[in-house]
């Protein structure tokens, strides 16, 4: 059995993938700990796992501002102190960092200690953790066809994003008595990443009546404190029939969302991606604006690329409602998007990337338990 120390906090983006490979190391029968932050959405999150071994490193974003630049070097001290402590208690084989400021400690502290280090990048623009950290790495997972300078020779592998157990396709009956969605019509969900978007619930809300007239419901995500409790919102069709809309804080259930969802609107992190290919859930993508590097506007480009949906600029938010009205009632359309995602998702390469770091920690791998994992 080895053991692995996986630094995944900070957002979902990084957080999920974590799991996901801890998840796989597991059935692998290998001993995985995670370090996360002090962030709500990671707490939310990893409550749904209590059979997994968290633990909080101190940690904050790099920052231009006086105060948030000393804040940023007090914390990642406190977490470079934390990350030695806890290579001497776990005592792992190798350590994984996902990108972000949870990463940086950890991986500096595990290149002192001479403990090999492997970093996974989803998006198709790589961090800047990542890029400033892959000189000290013995791995790095990059999407397919994405290149970054700083990584030493031979280290590069080509892998996709883990993806979590629980997303499997559920039938769509049984998805809608889950969310309590009734009655059963064409439906759009509005998901804003981990964090929510407010340019995007504002959208939500503003066409729920319009898109109800023509029989089409709204499912909103719209983040941790935006919303105090779930919402129900009761409309009528031209015809007068009625038509109900969601709006809830937080959804811990997002693959039966996924699975009754006729189309998707949403940003476009790596994570948000990966998983609609696991469903095979069309989207409408409006990436955020002011992501670093405008790397959800890369993703968002190669996503369309391959066919698994549309693109709509923020800029240009006002036409996002005609293209969401033309594409939930085109059938044809909707399943050559769903047939695209299914090839896309057959690029995830959990059981490749263990592999991989089994072999980094010095293990013989034995047969890749792929069908099990989707199976269970």
């Amino acid at each position: 059995m080895s053991r692995f120390l996986i630094a995944c906090g900070g957002t979902g983006g990084h957080l999920a993938p974590g799991i996901a490979l801890a998840e796989g190391l597991v059935v692998r029968g290998h001993e995985p700990h995670l370090l996360i932050s002090n962030k709500q959405v990671d707490a939310r999150l990893v409550e749904k796992y209590p059979w997994l071994k968290f633990a909080r490193i101190p940690a904050a974003p790099l920052s231009a501002s006086p105060l948030g630049l000393a804040r940023f070097i007090y914390r990642q001290s406190a977490g470079f102190a934390f990350g030695l402590k806890q290579l001497r208690t776990v005592r792992p084989d190798v350590v994984v960092g996902f990108g972000g400021f949870t990463t940086a400690s950890i991986v500096l502290a595990a290149r002192i200690r001479g403990i090999p280090v492997a970093l996974h990048e989803a998006n198709r623009v790589p961090g800047r953790a990542v890029r400033l950290l892959s000189r000290f790495a013995s791995r790095v997972y990059l999407p397919a066809g994405v290149r970054l300078n700083h990584a030493r020779g031979g280290t590069v592998r080509e892998h996709g994003l883990p993806v979590r157990r629980e997303f499997q396709r559920f039938p769509r009956a049984e998805a809608l008595e889950t969310l309590q969605i009734a009655p059963a019509r064409r439906l759009v969900a509005v998901l804003g990443g981990s964090q929510g978007a407010a340019s995007l619930n504002d959208w939500a809300e503003k066409n729920m009546e319009l898109l109800a007239l023509e029989g089409v419901q709204v499912f909103c995500v719209s983040g941790p404190g935006k919303l105090a409790a779930r919402e129900e919102r009761t409309f009528r069709t031209r015809e007068g029939a009625t038509v109900k809309s969601y709006l809830v804080p937080f959804c811990d259930r997002m693959p039966e969302l996924l699975s009754c969802a006729d189309l998707v609107v949403t940003r476009s992190g790596a994570g948000t991606l990966a998983e609609l290919a696991r469903i095979g859930t069309p989207a409408v993508l409006v990436p955020f604006p002011h992501a670093a590097d405008n790397h959800q506007a890369a993703n968002a480009q190669f996503f369309e690329q391959q066919g698994g949906g549309l693109v709509v600029d923020q800029r240009f938010i006002a036409g996002l409602t005609k293209e969401v009205q033309e594409l939930v009632f085109n059938d044809w359309l909707l399943h050559k998007f769903h047939d695209n995602l299914v090839r896309m998702d057959q690029e995830n390469s959990l059981d490749s990337m263990i592999d991989d770091l089994l072999a980094l920690a010095g293990v013989t791998t034995a047969m890749r338990p792929s069908e099990e994992l989707r199976a269970a």
